[in-house]
This record gives C-alpha cells, structure tokens and sequence, in this order.
C-alpha cells in the first residue's frame, strides 16, 4: 500500500477508537499471543486492523501495528514504566495503570498516540511531550503521584512505507 492512498484523518479516527477498545478499556480482551511470552490486543472495524503486543509488567516495552487490508500502514514502539524504586509495590503499579488507562481515554484524533499534553486528577498527574506528527513522532509520557515521578515511558512511531 502507498502512501498516497492512506487517508491520515481515517487512519487516526481507527488508531482512537482502536486504544479505546483495547488496552484503556475497562474491558481488555487478551488474545492468543503471536510471540511467547506476550500479551496481546486487538481491533478490527472494515479493513482496519490493530494489534498491541506488549511483554512485562513494571517495565513492559511493546509494539502496536495498524494494517489496511492485510497491509501494515502504521506502528508505534514504546518503553518504559514504574521507576525502578518502584518495582516491587504492585499494588501501586496497578494504581499507576488505572491512572494512565484514565489518559489513554483523552486521546484524541490530532494526536492519536497516546494521553492528553497534561491530565489531573487528586494526587495524580500525567504529562506528555510530543513531537511531529501521526507520519513520523516520538513522545515522553510521565505520570506523577503527589508531585514525584512514578513512571515515564517513550514512544516513537510512524507510517510505514515500502518501496514501490
């Protein structure tokens, strides 16, 4: 599939609808992994396919691959989770996680990647930084608990294009 003939405004409406229905959701649905030791998402509407690939639990570095017709169009890489001090409270991680699929929830269509540039909610607060844009990005996401740093995660993704 070219470049050309991907329309960007309904490649992010899927990428929205697509993280909403999987990981942010109160309802995730795993499915059968591809790779040993993964977790992994789906979504399909029409011809759009999404898939969230993700290993770990404090950190758990992933891939999430959207395909048109069986043809990969679009990815995006992320690493990165609780602090490492952290590692060893999981009931605080599984509070992080809450607080970061209430994020994921904001996303929106100019910026299909990942939470809001800033969200709040008591002693909680996500940021994220983002540059470029749904062709070729990279992004630094923190979330924050009574002001301290409690996880960061990278993202970088893109189109894919292949040679004609």
């Amino acid at each position: 599939m070219l470049k050309q003939e991907i329309n960007l405004k309904k490649l992010a409406n899927f990428i929205v609808q697509a993280k909403k229905n999987t990981y942010a959701s109160t309802n995730i649905k795993e499915i059968k992994s591809e790779r040993s030791g993964f977790k992994e998402l789906e979504y399909r509407k029409n011809n759009f396919y999404y898939r969230d690939s993700y290993s770990g639990f404090f950190n758990a570095p992933g891939q999430e691959i959207v395909r048109i017709d069986n043809h990969p169009v679009w990815a995006m890489a992320y690493s990165g989770g609780m602090i490492e001090k952290l590692h060893e409270n999981t009931e605080f991680a599984l509070q992080t996680f809450n607080f970061l699929k209430k994020c994921l929830l904001k996303i929106s269509i100019d910026k299909p990647y990942r939470g809001p540039d800033i969200f709040k909610e008591k002693e909680w607060k996500y940021t994220n930084k983002l540059t470029g844009n749904i062709k070729n990005f990279s992004g630094l996401e923190k979330i924050y608990y009574n002001d301290k740093l409690v996880f960061r995660q990278n993202y970088i993704g893109g189109l894919i294009i292949n040679k004609e």
